[in-house]
């Protein structure tokens, strides 16, 4: 697996763009934070269409930027691939046109595989011969995705792609995005400001503020650390979970997820058996009992926990933020008065009772 080294000082208006991350390279990077963040320009560092006068770059073995040395390879030289939130089609040509342009770029050995490869893996099939102003938002940025694809990029730069699409729009075209890093394993750096996106897509992610990166690592560190709330506000703290669906429970209406070795159910999705499902749990919807509560309380999902760390809220005076072990960090937010009467101990056992889970793909 490479790794990306990148040290960025850039002056921007409103603030100085300061960056020094060493990360592995695979899967979704998820460059999260809201507008204004940096985002965009940290992007266009790694791209080579902004350059930082102390900057360095090195993906791999690759060095792309090391202004120590005198080095920069401009953006038409490195193997990347850009799709940003305008599809920039070109509009006097049709849907396989614009595509057989990107092909012409490396002219890759079996071209004509992989132009059927990513035509077939972006659903673009019976788009060929149409021409970009016959194309819905949601059509033309798959086609934008695919002609990046067909220069054979060793890295995708993915700029607020799906910004202009209603969350419709965004839900038919997100699997699209899935299966073609899933099957062509390219790594993609992608910029949003959306939760709902980065949640089902996010492998590794960086959270932004002010020209910084104020948290980075897997989501599910990074959405339980407790200072998130001071960056993006207290309703996103929280904990992410990969499930899998073990059952649809028709008496009762409800979606039983298996975590581990916990049982979890969620009102009824239409999902089957074995599906993957990305949810979040908020902090605030979590609460804590030290004892079992049998057949005392209407909240079905109870997991036991052990209590790792307590701390003040940065958001609330009243409350503090309390991570549990439930087989990977769970954040719960409670009063200060419930820790006094609760006692709780780093090391204890307890049991956290959850109120609300949400859906990756339902959260905005």
């Amino acid at each position: 697996m490479n790794l990306l080294s990148a040290k960025f000082k850039l002056a921007l208006n409103e603030f100085t763009l300061k960056v020094e991350i060493e990360i592995p390279v695979h899967g979704f990077t998820v460059l999260f934070g809201p507008s204004g963040s940096g985002k965009t320009s940290f992007l266009r560092c790694i791209s080579g269409l902004e350059r930082a006068p102390e900057g360095f770059l090195q993906i791999g073995n690759e060095t792309w930027q090391d202004e120590r040395k005198g080095i920069f390879i401009p953006a038409n030289e490195r193997k990347i691939g850009y799709v940003f939130q305008e599809m920039r089609l070109f509009p006097h040509l049709n849907v396989e046109e614009n595509l057989r342009y990107g092909l012409k770029r490396h002219t890759p050995q079996n071209g004509n595989f992989l132009f059927s490869q990513i035509v077939e893996i972006m659903g673009l099939e019976t788009f060929l011969s149409r021409y970009p102003r016959n194309l819905s938002g949601g059509e033309k940025q798959r086609v934008a995705l695919a002609r990046a694809l067909l220069t054979r990029p060793c890295l995708l730069l993915m700029d607020e792609p799906l910004a202009a699409l209603d969350t419709k729009r965004k839900q038919e075209i997100l699997p699209y995005f899935q299966r073609m890093q899933s099957e062509l394993n390219i790594p993609i750096f992608y910029v949003t400001h959306s939760l709902n996106e980065a949640l089902q897509l996010v492998d590794t992610m960086l959270l932004m503020d002010q020209g910084k990166i104020v948290a980075a690592g897997t989501v599910e560190d990074v959405l339980s650390h407790p200072d998130l709330g001071r960056h993006l506000g207290h309703t996103l703290v929280g904990t992410v979970l990969d499930t899998t669906v073990v059952r649809q429970d028709k008496e009762f209406q409800l979606t039983v997820l298996k975590f581990n070795a916990h049982t979890l159910y969620v009102p009824r999705r239409n999902v089957s058996p074995g599906d993957r499902l990305r949810i979040h749990i908020r902090a605030e919807d979590v609460t804590l009992a030290v004892a079992p509560i049998e057949n005392q309380t209407s909240v079905l999902n109870v997991l036991p926990a052990k209590v790792i760390e307590t701390r003040p809220s940065v958001d609330d005076e009243c409350k503090v933020d309390v991570k549990l072990d439930i087989g990977c960090p769970l954040l719960a937010s409670i009063t200060k008065k419930s820790l006094f009467h609760l006692n709780l101990q780093s090391g204890q056992n307890i049991y956290a009772h959850i109120k609300a889970i949400r859906m990756a793909h339902e959260f905005d």
